[in-house]
């Protein structure tokens, strides 16, 4: 059994600004990105310039920020945005949705490509396994805010969390308001940083450094990413205001996981179907 390490969530403070670990974890995850698709420049079968690799990383930081938090704000907190519209610029405090960072970051992949004369999966494919440094930076960033956590756990990595960290884990598990330090609980943030960073990043790189058909290396993204989302969230404690959709265990991350599946298994069918051999 683990206890988590007290650690504050500001690194410093330079007179009146606070700067934060979980932003500085998005700050690598761009930055990580942006180096590995310098690599790739010059690479056989990538054609892409430095100047392009700058300019795609730019809109990615756009559509991650903006999609992540609006996102969250609309799947999982419609009622404090409502209330409160400029809680979206409070960044800092956490509260920012994959699935809406992926769909900010389409869009954005949609107008770069536009705008750079090229195709929408030529962006999408070219970017899938850089994203998944930016995945596993943010998680870690969730440990750091003692947030998403698992549900109780017998495991001997099962960690305990002191209440004074995070209220809405003890509370959530109706523990009485004077607990010090909650059950061993599942450390749900580093399952996914290992899943959806480490192992997306290994599966995607590799299978990448090879030519593939258009559209391939985006499906496989797709697929791989919300198998293993489902799969974490059989453990990850629902959001306290939303709770389990139904079953007692369907969550909002599986409900959002299942087309992105059911997409990515497609867009394999069609780059397969199109051009067998790769391009």
């Amino acid at each position: 059994m683990l206890t988590y390490p007290d650690i504050d969530p500001v690194i410093v403070t330079l007179g009146s600004i606070d700067i934060y670990w979980y932003g500085v974890m998005y700050m690598i995850g761009f930055f990580g990105g942006w180096w590995l698709g310098r690599i790739r420049v010059g690479k056989p079968g990538i054609v892409w310039s430095a100047k392009q690799v700058d300019d795609i990383v730019f809109y990615i930081v756009l559509g991650v920020v903006g999609g992540g938090r609006i996102g969250y704000l609309l799947f999982y907190d419609l009622q404090s945005f409502l209330a409160n519209p400029l809680i979206i610029f409070m960044v800092w405090e956490g509260g920012m949705a994959f699935h809406g960072g992926l769909i900010g970051v389409l869009l954005a992949m949609w107008y770069f490509a536009h705008k750079e004369g090229r195709t929408f999966f030529e962006a999408t494919d070219f970017i899938a396994p850089l994203v998944t440094i930016g995945l596993g930076a943010g998680r870690l960033g969730n440990f750091i805010n003692a947030e998403l956590w698992g549900g109780i756990t017998s495991l001997p990595w099962g960690m305990q969390v002191p209440c004074v960290e995070s209220d809405n884990l003890c509370a959530r598990l109706g523990l009485p308001p004077d607990t010090v330090l909650s059950p061993p609980v599942h450390p749900n943030q580093l399952y996914e940083f290992l899943l959806e960073g480490v192992l997306l990043f290994t599966i995607l790189w590799l299978f990448s450094a090879k030519a593939r058909p258009r559209m391939a290396v985006s499906g496989l993204f797709l697929i791989c990413y919300g198998i293993f989302r489902i799969a974490i969230e059989f453990v990850r404690l629902p959001d306290l205001h939303i709770g389990y959709l139904a079953f007692d265990w369907l969550t909002m991350g599986q409900l959002l996981s299942v087309p992105m599946i059911l997409f990515g298994v497609l867009l394999l069918y069609l780059a397969y179907r199109r051009d067998p051999m790769p391009a």
